[in-house]
């Protein structure tokens, strides 16, 4: 989470190795670009430049330079090979937890979700196995695959293949703890904002995002509290907030109904609406 204004919201973020998404995907105005690929050199080159300027944006952040650190995290952005979606989405949370700061309630939802679509062409939320990572079997003749949930065969004649698969495996246990973990960020951000902005749609939207987050494993106790805490006291508010705009919505609706019946002498206080308990349904009946 964003936490004290002393935090840098990226410190602890490390990159997996294999940061690139292979079912690619990108924003929608940079969608055809994203399945172009720098040479290794290159893309090297841009991802250190990348993450360098992410670094002196963290100290922003640290420093409660917020609007500066944002700046500073798009030109880590632009830096940054648009199909490198692990990256992207850090830079995206960081942003996110800028705008939290910043009491940037919208901007600060745009920023999650954007991380959030790009650690879903990752590793999709739905996958097998999403919340715990797989581990080897300590034989190491089988381990569980760790996008697919399948069982991967290892040749134990072999021994030069057998190392290199289960350093591919290890690879991807890392890269799914760090998508889990900006994950679980990047939810918390967005809920607070959420919560924060209000309104009936948003109110239920955080709840969603944290009954997400209370069913990770992997959540730190400290954050578990915050998120149980959050799924007591958000229903009443989102009650409140839903009887509030169907009132708003039902007075507009009688303004304007009784724009078009005034010429003709009635208004809508001539009509009664009736529910009947049984079906829910609702019957009008008229009165002089």
């Amino acid at each position: 989470m964003a936490g004290t204004s002393r935090e840098s919201p990226g410190s602890d973020q490390k990159p997996p190795k294999n940061t690139v998404s292979p079912a690619g995907g990108a924003d929608s105005d940079d969608e055809e670009f994203h399945d172009a690929r720098f040479p290794v050199e290159e893309e090297a080159r841009l991802l250190k430049e990348s993450q360098d300027i992410k670094q002196e944006a963290n100290q922003l952040f640290s420093s409660a330079c917020y609007d500066q650190a944002i700046s500073s995290y798009d030109r880590a952005l632009s830096s940054c090979p648009n199909y490198l979606d692990y990256d992207v989405a850090v830079l995206r949370s960081n942003i996110a937890a800028c705008y939290l700061k910043l009491e940037d309630w919208k901007a600060a939802i745009d920023a999650a979700t954007t991380s959030l679509d790009r650690l879903e062409k990752i590793i999709p939320t739905n996958a097998p196995n999403n919340e715990q990572g797989n581990g080897t079997q300590s034989n190491a003749t089988t381990t569980s695959a760790q996008e697919t949930g399948a069982v991967v065969e290892l040749s134990a004649d072999d021994a030069d293949a057998e190392e290199k698969q289960l350093a591919h495996l290890k690879e991807l246990d890392t890269q799914r703890t760090n998508v889990l973990r900006i994950r679980a960020k990047s939810l918390m951000r967005r809920a607070k904002a959420k919560s924060n902005l209000g309104g009936w749609a948003n109110l239920q939207g955080a709840i969603e995002d944290y009954q997400v987050l209370n069913s990770m494993e992997t959540l730190p106790p400290d954050e578990k509290r915050i998120v149980q805490k959050a799924l007591r006291e958000l229903p009443a508010r989102v009650n409140e907030a839903k009887d509030k705009e169907i009132g708003e919505m039902m007075s507009k609706m009688k303004d304007l109904g009784n724009g078009i019946l005034r010429p003709f002498g009635l208004s809508t206080d001539n009509f009664n609406f009736v529910q009947d308990p049984k079906t829910g349904g609702y019957s009008m009946n008229f009165q002089s």
